[in-house]
């Protein structure tokens, strides 16, 4: 059943931008002095930038760009999360320039691939990477004309803004038009070479507008890595609209700390995220025999609610929400399937969940659950676009299709590549999915992971494993098929459960007890570590493609 929630804040009107350009100059006029970005500079030394410091700092390295002749060119950037990463991106975007965010977390000759095909024209560098940068001046093939230090960053700036007292103005008199391709992002690609998806300003802007009218908040924490576009929606473009300010978090590991420090009022992150906040809320409550007291006071809580439209979850829940920060409202997640149990169970302590789906080649937002359309279980309505599904079997499951303004321009150089994931107007997510007859997407598992077995079953191991990590005693879980056997492998929290490896085969047998015979788990692997992730916290699959090469 959809439910509907008064948003805790009243919605304001979104400027309908065309350009990133537009909305992030909006930001500066709108906002002015208040305070846009706080960060570390140090380990210990807080900075705190305001729009207009933005703005100027924005300015000054976009005509230090048209200064070094790169108009029209693409300008990468290689660096972890930092205020300087932000002021760069902000830099190309606003100008006629195409930007290439860069993995940090991949390895060089990666980094020198990716450089080659693109034709990139300049880079930003932070001094974590000159290394990497020489070998970049070395490679055969790579084209980079302009090598800028991100430690002469303020220096950068001076010299733009001299260049404009000086009466050039290039960079200002010629913004980027809706149709300019913005951006290149290389795909984290699991077999073969990354695709570099081509999205222009009229792109990006569509999904940030879309969000924007949806989901509307204030002062965040951003941990993201800023090289993908979720963090782009998330931290990067509407705390421009909103005029709100964000902490750019240093490492995942201050998340606690830093939550507790800057009382976010919203955050954004993948279900790995949402999985590990309500484990350690149950965790913590046993451990200080205080879990029973939770459980009653979430019946009672849902009693009030769902009979007497009385809602005292925050009150009676402060002590929990005081652990995440205490003015923490909702969490936006995206990136991989969510069990709705942790959804929920979130909710149910006063922390909506708006779960969403997307890809970087729909810019990337294309369905999100709202204050006023939420289901458990879905990755909510359309957003500014349209979606069916493609072929769908008896249950109404078949390929995702989107058609909008966010969808890519296509894939760079790679006209094969592009018409394969075209059906007319249609882009094929490579996803499968369902609707409902609300009109809701729900999210079943990537086209690629489905396991195939020999008798013709299609099996989603995302399925499994929301049914698996659902043990208290397991961290991570990943479900394949090895030698036409469904095959899961664990890595387990042998501390809060000492017998964990022989606990799972008993575990997994009841398990297999509820599921029809071709989709038992038919062998059972554990791990000592946790599972090799991606940069945006989703864990690595191994495909055949993989295990062969």
């Amino acid at each position: 059943m959809a439910r509907k929630m008064k948003a805790p804040h009243p919605f304001i009107e979104v400027p309908d931008f065309k350009t990133a350009r537009e909305m992030i100059e909006y930001g500066h006029i709108k906002a002015g002095d208040q305070k846009q970005y706080v960060y570390l500079e140090t380990r210990t030394k807080e900075r705190t930038k305001t729009f207009n410091e933005v703005w100027y700092d924005t300015v000054g390295l976009g005509q230090n760009l048209y200064m070094r002749g790169l108009s029209g060119k693409k300008v990468a950037i290689l660096s972890d999360n930092s205020y300087y990463w932000i002021a760069c991106f902000y830099s190309i975007l606003t100008g006629k320039y195409t930007v290439i965010p860069l993995d940090a977390k991949l390895m060089d000759d990666d980094i020198i691939d990716i450089m080659r095909r693109s034709h990139c024209n300049a880079i930003y560098y932070s001094d974590d990477f000159a290394t990497t940068v020489e070998k970049l001046k070395k490679a055969d093939g790579v084209c980079l004309t302009e090598y800028i230090k991100i430690s002469d960053f303020y220096e950068l700036i001076e010299a733009g803004h001299a260049d404009i007292k000086a009466g050039n103005k290039c960079y200002l008199d010629e913004p980027p038009l809706p149709e300019d391709i913005a951006t290149i992002v290389f795909t984290s690609g699991t077999t073969g070479k990354s695709k570099g998806v081509m999205l222009s300003h009229k792109n990006i802007m569509s999904s940030a507008v879309s969000s924007a009218r949806l989901i509307q908040g204030h002062h965040a924490i951003g941990f993201l890595p800023m090289n993908h576009t979720f963090a782009w929606a998330s931290a990067l473009f509407l705390v421009n609209v909103f005029s709100g300010w964000g902490y750019i978090c240093r490492s995942l590991k201050d998340i606690p700390q830093d939550m507790k420090k800057y009382h976010p009022q919203n955050i954004a992150g993948v279900p790995l995220l949402i999985e590990t906040i309500y484990k350690t809320i149950w965790r913590t409550a046993e451990k200080s025999g205080k879990a029973e007291k939770l459980r009653k006071g979430i019946k009672l809580s849902n009693f009030l609610r769902e009979k007497l439209g009385i809602d005292i979850r925050r009150k009676l829940f402060k002590e929990v929400i005081d652990g995440l920060g205490g003015e923490l409202e909702y969490i936006v997640i995206g990136g991989a399937y969510l069990d709705p149990v942790y959804e929920k169970g979130l909710s149910d302590l006063g922390v909506e969940v708006f779960n969403g789906y997307g890809t970087t080649e729909c810019s990337p937002g294309i369905t999100i659950s709202t204050y006023e359309n939420y289901k458990f279980g879905s990755c909510g309505k359309p957003m500014g676009c349209e979606i069916k599904i493609k072929d769908p079997d008896e249950d109404g499951v078949g390929e995702i299709c989107v058609k909008g303004d966010n969808v890519m321009v296509g894939y760079f150089e790679d006209p094969e590549a592009t018409a394969s994931v075209f059906d007319g107007d249609w882009f094929k997510t490579g996803d499968f999915g369902y609707i409902d007859e609300d009109g809701f997407l729900f999210y079943v598992g990537r086209k690629k992971n489905l396991i195939v077995l020999s008798n013709g079953k299609n099996v989603s191991p995302e399925e499994l494993e929301d049914q698996l990590t659902r043990l208290d005693y397991v961290k991570e879980v990943i479900v394949s098929e090895e030698d036409n056997l469904i095959t899961a492998e664990f890595y387990l929290d042998e501390e809060l459960c000492p017998d964990a490896k022989e606990r799972i085969k008993e575990d997994v047998k009841k398990y297999n007890a509820t599921l029809p015979t071709y989709k038992r788990i038919l062998q059972i692997k554990t791990r000592d570590t946790e599972f090799p992730k991606t940069t945006s916290l989703k864990i690595k699959r191994k495909y055949k493609e993989d295990i062969k090469a």
